[in-house]
């Protein structure tokens, strides 16, 4: 009944998907020949026919496991797993260990377990074990599994037989993983560090040599997803790819391009990709070329590159994105190429609730707070469309993304653009156009000029400021600076005023009614409950307030580390954008960190706003220890101010 490590890989892989997987697939996973691939099926299928299972041969599509008794085959699977411990004599001892080893029992057995005797097992107290059962109670829920207490009788696990069996292939097989493949973990935990400059070097050396133009941001887009795919890949996860044309795409230079790049990275980090992730690798290559060659409407976009269902969930991303922060990316096409890319093999995970694991996700969180929310709502759009829900892993690569998107908006944002508006007559127009171009080279761009009555036809939304020689008595979304058409001193230093300043202060964003410093609170609920309650009494919200900002935990934490949670509600509440903060004497338990700093933010409905600055505000105090400390410490308005103003 001994399986080897091939088999044990080609049967994890079979229980992780439910669709057919083909024979290249799994001998490329062993990195093996096809024709040891299909001895190791026939000999796999020898040894658990007997046991509640069969793999069927679909032509044309690969293998697929099949159950016939589901406890018979969980027993066998018990028995492997008890050959593993008893090869390696292994006792879990640091609590991660122990709770993969419930994890194991739980899912692997048929009856109900007694604590005292797991106790026993594994040469620990029952107290131990009990605390054991949080972290273990917390994976199960990921797949929708939970542990049913009977008295005199003990737990058992309880879920649908499909997610138990992911679950399966995800805990029960041991990947031993060597030191090696560790350090790697750690390599890959922060994006600045020397392997990722490997990846982006081979990247650049390639398309360098075959005078391939990509733009940062697509060189971006090619190493987020060559990562994605090596950790994937590592984590033994079938990497489902969507069908492309491969004729179409093996007859372009870009397809040698992609093979010589993942050759490079194959060698560089000892790792066999999937051959159609060379196709993959390929189309990243070739996707700005297919912009620019197709055009921007939906119908040309879409052509062999993105498939329709993929075109309309990731419009729908981007829509609930615009519609909650406004941050401008929703028609950047580069963004809508890598997330379709990105999202169209990662659709049957989700379906069949196949979590990975990001190691990046601590570091997203931290340095990019505001692409990680805009990462939320994303996983809530692709929920509504695809009813799957998506885990934090996910959303974190999802956001890497978006964080690639807003720096590249950020760049191109660095002039504001105004609208000219006269009351008549072109010449006016003209002299004030040419006047504010020569005053304001490299800080303002012109975007046109128009007459007072069609002002109604522009996008506000494309536009920062309105220049007018008239008054303009409509409330409109953009500051409006009226002028003298002949553009006097004054009304050049009205403009450089507005367009130099640093949108606002941290007084602006600071008040000191919505300051609470250095109180005693002990949890987490509590200190909400206080904040809000002192928000109301201010008529800044209203009472749904609390329960939105708690919706919104129940999707993710939002302790961002070092310290600092950043709570709000899941969608705009407020009529007014606001910071309020809560500093505590003792650091409280926020999900699984601790919190000393607790700021809530609101920002107002339908805000246009540019809350850049706020945004990156925030971002430095979750980034930096020593202003944590200090700003913990501030006893008074002016002492927390001071602290920030240096």
């Amino acid at each position: 009944m001994m399986l080897n490590d091939r088999m044990k890989n080609i049967l994890r892989e079979l229980m992780a998907l439910e669709a057919p997987i083909t024979g290249d697939y799994l001998a490329t996973f062993n990195q093996v020949t096809s024709r040891t691939t299909r001895n190791d099926i026939k000999n796999l299928n020898m040894v658990i026919s007997e046991y509640g299972a069969h793999i069927h041969t679909k032509m044309g599509k690969g293998y697929q496991l099949e159950m016939t008794n589901d406890n018979t085959f969980r027993n066998f699977l018990g028995s492997v797993l008890n050959e593993e411990i008893s090869d390696n004599q292994l006792i879990p001892s640091l609590p991660d260990e122990r709770t993969a080893y419930l994890i194991k029992r739980f899912l692997l057995s048929n009856c109900y377990l007694k604590l005292d005797d797991l106790a026993d097992e594994i040469y620990v107290s029952k107290s131990t074990i009990q605390n054991d059962l949080k972290n273990v109670k917390n994976v199960l829920e990921h797949y929708d599994i939970y542990l049913e207490s009977r008295p005199n009788h003990g737990i058992k696990a309880i879920g649908d037989e499909l997610k138990l069996r992911f679950c399966m292939a995800e805990y029960v097989f041991d990947r031993s993983e060597e030191i090696g493949d560790r350090l790697l973990d750690e390599l890959f935990s922060s994006f600045n560090k020397k392997d990722m400059d490997a990846v982006v070097n081979i990247i650049v050396e390639e398309i360098e040599a075959n005078n391939i133009t990509l733009s940062d941001i697509a060189i971006n887009n090619l190493l987020i997803h060559i990562v994605i795919a090596y950790k994937r890949i590592r984590e033994g996860h079938h990497v489902s790819l969507y069908d492309v044309d491969f004729e179409e795409i093996m007859e372009q230079k870009e397809f040698q391009v992609a093979e010589r790049i993942v050759k490079k990275v194959e060698l560089t980090f000892d790792v066999t990709f999937p051959k159609e992730e060379i196709a993959y690798v390929a189309i990243h290559l070739l996707g700005t070329k297919m912009i620019s060659k197709t055009g921007t409407s939906e119908e040309k976009t879409t052509g062999n590159l993105i498939d329709k269902d993929s075109y309309h969930l990731v419009s729908a991303i981007l829509k609930k994105i615009e519609e909650k922060m406004n941050l401008k990316i929703n028609e950047d096409q580069e963004l809508v190429v890598a997330l379709a890319l990105h999202l169209k093999p990662a659709i049957n995970r989700y379906k069949y609730g196949m979590n990975i694991r990001n190691p990046m996700l601590d570091d997203i969180r931290r340095n990019y707070p505001l692409a990680y929310e805009a990462g939320i709502l994303a996983g809530l759009a692709i929920e509504e469309h695809t009813g799957s829900e998506i885990d934090e892993n996910e959303i974190g690569y999802l956001a890497l993304h978006i964080g690639a998107a807003m720096e590249r908006q950020k760049l191109e944002s660095e002039l504001k653009r105004c609208l000219i508006v006269c009351a008549s007559g072109l010449g006016s127009a003209r002299l004030l156009y040419y006047r504010i171009k020569a005053k304001f080279e490299g800080h303002l761009e012109v975007v046109g000029t128009t007459e007072y009555y069609k002002l109604n036809q522009y996008d506000f939304n494309k536009i920062d400021l309105i220049i007018s020689s008239i008054p303009i008595p409509e409330d409109i979304s953009v500051p409006v600076l009226e002028v003298s058409p002949i553009l006097g001193k004054k009304d050049i230093e009205h403009i450089t005023s507005f367009i130099m300043e640093k949108e606002q202060s941290i007084y602006d964003y600071f008040h000191p009614e919505l300051l609470h410093l250095r109180k005693e609170f002990s949890t987490k609920e509590a200190v909400l409950r206080f904040m809000c309650d002192q928000l109301q009494k201010q008529a800044m919200v209203d009472e749904g307030f609390l329960d939105a900002i708690f919706e919104r935990e129940k999707v993710a934490t939002t302790a961002y580390g070092n310290l600092v949670a950043v709570p709000h509600p899941i969608s705009p509440y407020s009529d007014e954008t606001f910071l309020s903060v809560c500093t505590v004497e003792n650091p409280i338990a926020w999900g699984d960190q601790s919190v000393q700093f607790v700021c809530v933010l609101s920002v107002k409905r339908n805000s246009t706003e540019d809350l850049q600055s706020m945004y990156e505000l925030i971002g430095k105090i979750i980034d930096s220890p020593t202003i944590v400390q200090k700003l913990i410490k501030a006893e008074t308005y002016d002492a927390f101010v001071k602290v920030l103003l240096q």
